[in-house]
C-alpha cells in the first residue's frame, strides 16, 4: 500500500525474501515547512513527476537549492534540517559612530518589523546593520530577484513598482518614507522579491542580512503578525478585506495598554492615532461646553474602533475616550492609517453614524 502526503515519503516494502528496499521521495509545496525528506537508493521511474529525484546525499543537497529556484511558485517559511542547518549564530558587529546608532534607533522605533524586539535584540540588529546609499533612479531591489537583505529607510524617498503581467508596464504602488522598511517578505517566506523598489531621491538605507534577521527578528515578527491577523479576522468592519490587505494592517499595528479610568484620547486635542480595542471596554464622553459636565455618548467593546474622525477630517478630537476596564489597544498612526485603511473608508462612514461627531 502506498501512502502520499505533503512533505512525506512514499515507502514500499519489497517481498519478504527481498532484502533490498526501494524508496520514493516526494517534495510537496507546504507553506509551513517545505521539509526535505531524506531517503536512499532507488528512484521512481515515473517521468510525469518533476519531483522524483535520486536519493543519494548530493541529490538531497541539490533539492535544497531547487527549493529556492521554485520560490516563484510557492511561498514557504525557511526550513532547517541536516542539509540546511541554522547553526550557531555569531552576531556581526559593524563599527558605527554614536550618531549613526542614534539614527538607526530612531528609525527602528517606526519600523513594525522591529517593534517586538527587546533592548538586547535591538542592539544586535543595530550592530549588524550596514549603511547603504542610493542615487535617484537607482534600484535597491528588483521584482523576481532573490534577496538576502531587508532595508530600513533612514533618509530620502523610494518608489515601489510591481509588474502584474509580463506584457504590462510596471504599476506604481507606493513611496517609502524614512522609518519604513521593505524586503522582509523574501526573508520571511523564502520567495523572490514581490516588487521593485528604486530611489526617487538620494536615499540612505540601513541594510540587514538574512542570518541576523533569521536568528533575531524573524520569529518575533511572525508571531506579531499572526497575533494581529487573528485579531483582525474578528473585527467586523474588516470582514470584506482580503488576507493580504489585513496583513498590511497587521504590520503597522502597535500594542498600547491603559488602566481603568485612564484617558485614551481627550476632547479638543489634536488626533494622530486610531485604535482598535483588543481586550476590555472603554466609554466615549463629551462636554457640550468647556466647563460642562461629561456625558457618556458611546460604549466600546473588543473589536470596536475609534479615533478615525480626527484623522480623516484633520480636526481636533470631538470627544474623550476613557478606559472603563483595563484595556489592550492596537494603535495605528496617522500616516499608516491613510495608507492601509483606504479600502474600508466607506464601511467606516456607515459604522461611525452610530456616534457621528463624537471622536
Amino acid at each position: 500500500m502506498t501512502m502520499t502526503g505533503p512533505g512525506a515519503a512514499t515507502n514500499a516494502k519489497a517481498g519478504a525474501n527481498d532484502k533490498k528496499f526501494a524508496s520514493q521521495k516526494s517534495m510537496a509545496k507546504d507553506k509551513k515547512s517545505n521539509e526535505v525528506v531524506e531517503q536512499s537508493q532507488e528512484t521512481s521511474s515515473d517521468d510525469s513527476s518533476d519531483d522524483d529525484e535520486d536519493e543519494d546525499e548530493e541529490k538531497v543537497k541539490e533539492a535544497i537549492k531547487k527549493k529556492h529556484e521554485r520560490g516563484h511558485k510557492t511561498i514557504s517559511a525557511e526550513a532547517y534540517g541536516k542539509y540546511n542547518q541554522k547553526g550557531n549564530f555569531v552576531p556581526k558587529v559593524i563599527a558605527k559612530s554614536n550618531e549613526q546608532k542614534g539614527r538607526i534607533i530612531a528609525r527602528l522605533e517606526k519600523a513594525f518589523m522591529f517593534s517586538a524586539l527587546d533592548d538586547k535584540e535591538k542592539n544586535i540588529v543595530i550592530d549588524a546593520m550596514v549603511e547603504k546609499q542610493f542615487a535617484p533612479e537607482e534600484y535597491v531591489i528588483k521584482q523576481n530577484d532573490y534577496g538576502d537583505h531587508l532595508y530600513v529607510v533612514d533618509s530620502g524617498q523610494l518608489d515601489c513598482f510591481k509588474k502584474f503581467k509580463p506584457d504590462q508596464p510596471d504599476t506604481y504602488l507606493k513611496t517609502y518614507q524614512p522609518g519604513e522598511s521593505f524586503g522582509e517578505l523574501a526573508l520571511l517566506y523564502n520567495c523572490p522579491r514581490a516588487a521593485s523598489i528604486k530611489a526617487k531621491t538620494n536615499a540612505v538605507l540601513w541594510e540587514l542580512d538574512r542570518e541576523t534577521f533569521n536568528n533575531i527578528v524573524k520569529d518575533s515578527a511572525i508571531k506579531k503578525r499572526e497575533r494581529y491577523e487573528d485579531f483582525l479576522a474578528k473585527v467586523e468592519i474588516l470582514k470584506g478585506m482580503d488576507p493580504y490587505e489585513k496583513s498590511k494592517i497587521a504590520d503597522v499595528l502597535k500594542t498600547v495598554k491603559f488602566n481603568a479610568t485612564e484617558y485614551i484620547i481627550t476632547q479638543g486635542e489634536n488626533g494622530d492615532t486610531f485604535y482598535f480595542i483588543e481586550e476590555g471596554q472603554a466609554v466615549a464622553t463629551k462636554k457640550d461646553s468647556p466647563n460642562g459636565a461629561e456625558k457618556e455618548v458611546y460604549n466600546y467593546k473588543a473589536g470596536d474602533f475609534f479615533g478615525e474622525l480626527a484623522l480623516r477630517n484633520n480636526a481636533p478630537r470631538q470627544a474623550s475616550v476613557i478606559a472603563k476596564t483595563n484595556v489592550i489597544l492596537a494603535m495605528i498612526d496617522r500616516e499608516s492609517f491613510k495608507r492601509v485603511l483606504g479600502p474600508v473608508e466607506a464601511l467606516m462612514d456607515k459604522q461611525t453614524q452610530k456616534y457621528v461627531g463624537y471622536n
